[in-house]
């Protein structure tokens, strides 16, 4: 089964909700954990217990991970492994982008089967060009894994490229079209995804982005802290928030450490996704 159906089949039984593990030093501070492998190994470790069951996928943030050197990367390993032994789907947002033979060496370290880094998706940047990630784009089809290409992102700096013209389409306009051709064939949703932040529903609209067509799944990064909601996002989007995996990280995550805090907080935020998305 390809990442697109594997993944509707998950927000249909779960709820459309991705949690972030985003081990930054505040919260393992908060927590209790020194900053450093065994912090961020104990911290993995309650987390996954917590969310287990509990929403569509997991992402776990590569970079928390990456600070702290070799022994982080074998945390991170270590997770992706542990939850794909507990059936629970893994975006791993490593926002990788490159040309030719570096391209092709990312999409290995992350979509190759075997590879200790892979994961069942992972975001990707297309502003070298979306040609650029051609290697992902067939790695990906090859292993039945999926992409989630930024396409209009909530950070303030990201408009400037995301919104310029490249003629009379604007540059996520751009993107969103490629996503759609990888996507043609799906019956429902494909595999090719786009991030598309939880604050930016009106950018989609006034750009003239159909999400619709694309048929792609649009993670939505900043539900919760970051001011945005699940039901402004449906407000915003009509019939394509059926699309939205709505993704949350710190204001869950700042219930920890207790494991029954945490998944208390993250069934609150699955309920909420769910009745606005899914409603």
């Amino acid at each position: 089964m390809d990442f697109g159906s594997r993944l509707a089949a998950a927000m249909d039984e779960r709820g459309p909700l991705c949690l972030g593990i985003d081990p930054h030093p505040g919260l393992l501070d908060s927590w209790g954990l020194p900053d450093d492998a065994e912090g961020l190994a104990a911290f993995a470790d309650v987390t996954l217990e917590a969310f287990a069951g509990v929403g569509a996928a997991i992402k776990p943030q590569s970079a928390f991970f990456e600070r702290h050197g070799s022994r982080g990367i074998a945390v991170l390993e270590r997770l992706l492994a542990d939850a794909r032994s507990a059936g629970i789907l893994t975006i791993l947002d490593v926002k990788r982008g490159d040309i030719g033979s570096t391209m092709a060496a990312y999409a290995e370290a992350y979509l190759m089967d075997g590879s200790p880094l892979a994961a069942d998706a992972i975001t990707v940047s297309p502003y070298l060009g979306a040609g650029s990630l051609a290697p992902a784009f067939e790695l990906a089809a090859r292993t039945g894994r999926g992409l989630f290409v930024l396409c209009l992102t909530s950070n303030p700096e990201g408009a400037s490229v995301q919104h310029a013209r490249l003629g009379d389409e604007a540059v996520a306009v751009s993107v969103a079209r490629v996503v759609a051709e990888h996507n043609a064939r799906a019956a429902r949703l494909g595999s090719v995804g786009m991030v598309f932040g939880a604050t930016v529903g009106p950018a989609a609209r006034e750009l003239g982005l159909d999400l619709l067509a694309t048929r792609a799944p649009l993670l939505a990064p900043g539900i919760g802290a970051q001011g945005g909601s699940a039901a402004q996002l449906a407000e915003q989007l009509g019939e394509a928030r059926a699309q939205v995996l709505a993704s949350t990280s710190r204001s869950v995550l700042w219930h920890g450490p207790e494991v029954a805090a945490l998944r208390d907080a993250a069934e609150a935020a699955r309920a909420e996704a769910k009745s606005a998305l899914r409603g």
